[in-house]
């Protein structure tokens, strides 16, 4: 197991910045949801935040990628983790709690684990990772209700959907490693939202109509939030956190940003969750915990040191 990195004051602050702003995300989507479609919603983010993340690439002189098939692995890109996830998780607000969908969003790092092992020869499912997937799938089935599937109406297809968003987000990460190492981040996030962004712009004209800024204030101000800060500004700190914390310690923002979400849709929506979905998350934290691995060391370290030793 790799030794986690210890964090700093100063990487522990913005980790829990990074939380609070993805967690806030949850409840301005659904504001902005009051009054514009899914599609529309997934427009808005992907164009808005590529502006300003091209605008950070050409502050920082970085040179744009020469061979096309990085354009291209940029468009596939944007749709697994962007224009699928962005598009179904907005879809499954329509009719699901804030709450319960960062609950579910929490999935994507067991999904992460086994599109890992599935693709990567170096990221077999050990003991461990085995534990804590078998863990994260149990809080899933107690937050959703398996009687409740039975039915199939929209909650249980929204709350389907949810989880369909994250299994993308997973094959996201296994693409990113495939086609877009040693590419600067900020470059991969601008192309990843271009990508994204030609598909979303047409679709949503299409689907729900074209994309207009004659909205009320506050949903204008949803807008500016999950596309500008939760998106854009998110991204820049998420791979800032990660130069500081290491990917490991990155896991931590997955516990962090469900009880944001919870408490905002609470105080703000007058959410209420039903006991089922916090048992689901409490699961569902524990096999994150599991897979975070360092609990699981500590415990296997002080295992052989308690280990009684054979007299000399």
């Amino acid at each position: 197991m790799i030794a986690q990195k210890t964090l700093s004051a100063r990487a522990w602050a913005e980790l829990l910045l990074l939380a609070l702003i993805w967690g806030g995300s949850f409840l301005s989507i659904r504001v902005a949801l009051n009054e514009v479609g899914p599609l529309t919603s997934v427009a808005h983010r992907t164009f808005w935040a590529m502006l300003v993340l091209w605008a950070v690439v050409i502050a920082m002189r970085v040179p744009l990628p020469r061979d096309w098939r990085i354009w291209g692995a940029f468009a596939v890109m944007g749709m697994l983790n962007n224009v699928i996830p962005f598009g179904l998780m907005a879809w499954g607000q329509l009719h699901i709690e804030s709450g319960l969908t960062s609950i579910l969003n929490a999935t994507t790092a067991i999904f992460g684990v086994l599109a890992a092992a599935l693709f990567f020869a170096d990221e077999r499912l050990s003991l461990r990772k085995a534990v804590g997937v078998t863990l994260g799938f149990a809080g899933v089935a107690t937050a959703i209700g398996l009687d409740n599937l039975r039915t199939l109406d929209l909650r249980s297809l929204a709350q389907l959907a949810v989880i369909g968003g994250t299994v993308s987000y997973a094959l996201a990460g296994v693409w990113a490693r495939k086609t877009m190492s040693g590419l600067r981040p900020q470059l991969a996030a601008a192309g990843m939202l271009t990508g994204s962004t030609i598909i979303t712009l047409p679709l949503a004209w299409i689907v729900e109509g074209p994309l207009t800024l004659a909205l009320q204030p506050v949903t204008l101000l949803a807008v500016g939030y999950f596309a500008l800060v939760a998106t854009a500004g998110a991204y820049l700190l998420y791979y800032r956190v990660l130069g500081m914390a290491g990917s490991g310690n990155l896991m931590l923002v997955t516990l962090l940003i469900a009880p944001v979400a919870i408490t905002l849709g609470a105080l703000v929506l007058d959410e209420a969750l039903s006991p089922n979905a916090y048992g689901g998350f409490a699961l569902l934290a524990l096999g994150l915990v599991v897979l975070d691995g360092r609990i699981w060391g500590a415990l296997r370290a002080r295992r052989v040191i308690d280990r009684p030793r054979p007299p000399l």
